[in-house]
């Protein structure tokens, strides 16, 4: 079943368009890596925590490995790579296959007009790595997709955001939150196994 899920997930992505910002030539660029493999009988995702830093936008949140573009970077995927290997010293070759990619999305602007385009690729491991986390994780997370399958599991958390309280979709997996711009990135996943849910209803944050 795991393999058969496996085998899913990579025919829907060979077929899917996924939405790409025309503006981004615009925008600051970052990409992250969505690492799929099959553990214990059961077709895993990573995630890392991030680690609780002063200053940093998404510290303590749930994440897939990943980080800005430089100037060194020829594309999205490039820094997805790269980005990877620094902070889980996870060094993904031609072995490490990327299924496919997922559409950009457009985070919130702190100055100017507009925001950063986040790009997710997924890939299929199928060797046993160790990792290496750098300072800026604080943990590395294999969150099994039946579980994230399951809507029973959805739950709501509440994000203040100016001083308001909103309610957002979440998922709590062992005292970890998984909500925010990787959620959304899963739900598109998620849509492509098995179809728009109405229990997983779109959102934006």
């Amino acid at each position: 079943m795991p393999v058969q899920l496996l085998e899913l997930i990579e025919t829907r992505l060979s077929d899917h368009n996924p939405g790409r910002k025309v503006w981004r030539r615009l925008m600051k660029r970052s990409a992250v890596a969505m690492i799929l493999q099959v553990r214990e009988g059961e077709l895993h995702i990573l995630m890392i925590k991030r680690a609780e830093r002063e200053g940093d936008p998404w510290s303590g949140h749930m994440a897939f490995p990943g980080g800005r573009m430089d100037r060194a970077d020829a594309h999205g995927f490039a820094v997805a790579v790269r980005e990877t290997e620094e902070e889980v010293g996870l060094r993904l070759t031609d072995e490490d296959q990327c299924i496919g990619r997922l559409s950009d999305i457009v985070t919130r602007p702190r100055k100017g007009p507009f925001g950063m385009a986040v790009t997710p690729f997924v890939f299929r491991l199928e060797r046993q790595v160790v990792f290496t986390p750098n300072e800026e994780v604080a943990e590395v997370v294999w969150v099994p997709l039946e579980f994230l399958l399951d809507p029973d599991n959805r739950e709501q958390m509440e994000w203040k955001y100016k001083g308001v309280k909103i309610p957002m979709p979440c998922y709590m997996f062992g005292g970890r939150c998984i909500w925010g711009l990787s959620l959304m990135m899963l739900d598109e996943l998620m849509d492509l196994v098995e179809g728009k849910n109405p229990r997983r209803p779109r959102w934006r944050r």
